[in-house]
């Protein structure tokens, strides 16, 4: 009997997992003149006034920022975007891994962050689909209007679009219509979520909940991430902890790699016992 591939998906979260700070810290904020800080510290400010979601203060005050908002200023700003160790070489690495053993390995983006950014980035051609934040843009491709705000509790509503095949935000009759187990493109068991903190909490739990498998990253270096990271584990969020480090034989390349060893071995017994 012939081998079947296995379809499995890895979700990423972007700012703090495969890229340092946030997106816009690369390019974006220092093309405003103003520091991080100062930037981070108004949309808090727009939030509280207003009783408003974080996400929605931010996309505002890029729009009113004065900068340009094109859709190719963004694309721009994510060329400049620096990533971890190992993350452009990762996924033609972990893909031929995958293969190896009778397994169709997907990527995921799931981001707070800017989908246009991370269309302009080196790696974007590698994710099968973007679910981020991003705007509405008008007749001239100047953005207007945000048409998706991404936060840390409607992340998990992607992870059931990733289990259904659907790669759009938009259609809700889909994602609550019911379909059998067996016609479901990922099995939320072969769902890997990568992220770095907070925001991915709750579709860490979630995932983990529904038998799939969450790492918590933390980037390399920086005094005290490796401790709160340690409390994703202790607190049942993550089931594993490695530094943001993508190289070859790193401990998130031989943690991934052990995953995809369990679900390839159970794939198999299956296929053989039926």
């Amino acid at each position: 009997m012939p081998k079947t591939h296995t379809t499995v998906a890895i979700a990423y979260d972007f700012d703090g997992t495969l890229a340092p700070g946030n997106m816009q810290e690369h390019s974006f904020i220092p093309s405003l003149g103003v520091e991080k800080e100062d930037f981070w510290s108004q949309s808090k400010k727009i939030a509280k006034e207003h009783d408003m979601d974080g996400i929605l203060a931010y996309m505002e005050l890029m729009l009113k920022s004065g900068a340009s908002v094109k859709k190719e200023d963004f694309r721009n700003h994510g060329k400049k975007i620096e990533f971890f160790n190992g993350v452009e070489t990762w996924f033609t690495r972990i893909n031929q891994y995958a293969n190896n053993k009778n397994i169709n390995l997907e990527h995921y983006i799931i981001s707070s962050g800017l989908r246009e950014m991370i269309e302009g980035t080196v790696i974007y051609n590698n994710f099968k689909y973007v679910f981020a934040s991003g705007y509405k843009y008008n007749d001239n491709g100047i953005a207007d209007y945000p048409a998706l705000a991404v936060n840390y509790t409607t992340k998990t509503q992607y992870l059931f679009r990733i289990h259904k095949g659907i790669c759009n935000s938009w259609d809700n009759s889909k994602i609550n219509e019911y379909t059998p187990p067996a016609d479901r493109p990922v099995l939320f068991e072969n769902i890997i979520y990568i992220g770095d903190g907070d925001t991915d909490i709750p579709a860490m739990k979630m995932l983990n909940y529904q038998g799939g498998t969450s790492v918590g990253v933390y980037p390399p270096n920086t005094k005290g991430a490796k401790e709160k990271a340690q409390g994703l584990l202790e607190n049942d969020r993550a089931n594993y902890i490695a530094k943001a480090d993508y190289s070859d034989n790193s401990e998130i390349d031989q943690i991934v790699k052990s995953i995809l060893n369990q679900i390839s071995t159970k794939a198999s017994v299956e296929q053989y016992t039926k």
